[in-house]
């Protein structure tokens, strides 16, 4: 199993528009960040973690050819915005892509893109909703796939599982019934905004607290602002076992 982080940026990814900081300016490929998507893959089967903005980029990047499904780890822009681009997939493969997502989610999207979900029309994407919860424990192909309840703020939201590595994003606390479900995990990417407090992201203190509690083999942080700092200064400083992600990067793990 493999997955790929095809960004690791925030909502306004980095470099920010306009921003001259060190971060925004800096040459090293790996302080580029895309918004926060990722894609696991077997070798057969592919699944793409978040549809954002950048998918059309990520996708044309990565090479990737085939897409067999998208879950949703929630609603906001920079994960759902590039849904139209699976278009180039539904003509290649002559079917429509299946998207799991929470009920709440999966209304959002009907209420956004409503020219998709409307009468079938050529040429306009085609896709299926499948709604899961934090419950859902489901396989696409022959990958299962874990859900994990988490809270980005006050908002509830979806983490996943596959086999012993889990992507988390977007969170600022976890029930302790759910932190459960990460028994075990040997790989994780989870998001670190920066170093000062944020309200609905947890920052680097606060990600470091819960991957000690965790205790994964690796760790590879994600969706981090141009506020946290250049790749190589946090990289430096952060403890043994975890290390900043990067657009680009592959994970191998087993299922």
């Amino acid at each position: 199993m493999k997955i790929t982080l095809l960004g690791t940026g925030t909502s306004q990814g980095v470099p920010v528009i306009g921003c001259q900081c060190p971060v925004c300016i800096s040459t090293d490929p790996r302080d580029n960040r895309l918004r926060a998507a990722a894609l696991v893959s077997d070798g057969e089967t592919n699944i793409l973690i978040d549809p954002g903005p950048d998918f059309r980029q990520q996708m044309l990047r990565a090479g990737v050819k085939k897409l067999d499904a998208i879950v949703i780890t929630h609603e906001h822009n920079d994960h759902v915005i590039g849904i139209d681009d699976v278009r180039p997939f539904n003509f290649s493969s002559g079917k429509p892509i299946t998207v799991y997502a929470l009920p709440r989610v999966a209304q959002d999207l009907k209420n956004r893109f409503q020219y998709i979900f409307g009468e079938p029309i050529p040429g306009l994407p085609r896709i299926e909703l499948v709604h899961i919860d934090q419950e859902s424990v489901f396989t696409i192909e022959n990958i299962t796939i874990q859900a994990i309840g988490i809270l980005h703020g006050r908002l509830p939201i979806l983490g996943f599982r596959f086999g012993d590595f889990a992507y988390i994003t977007d969170m600022k606390t976890i029930f302790p019934s759910e932190k459960e479900k990460l028994s075990g995990v040997q790989y994780l990417v989870v998001n670190a905004l920066q170093e000062e407090y944020h309200p609905t992201h947890m920052n680097l203190e606060e990600a470091l607290d819960f991957v000690a509690e965790i205790r994964p083999e690796k760790t590879w942080l994600t969706h981090t602002s141009h506020l946290m700092g250049r790749y190589k200064d946090v990289e430096s400083i952060l403890p043994q076992g975890i290390y900043m992600g990067y657009d680009g990067l592959e994970i191998t793990f087993s299922k």
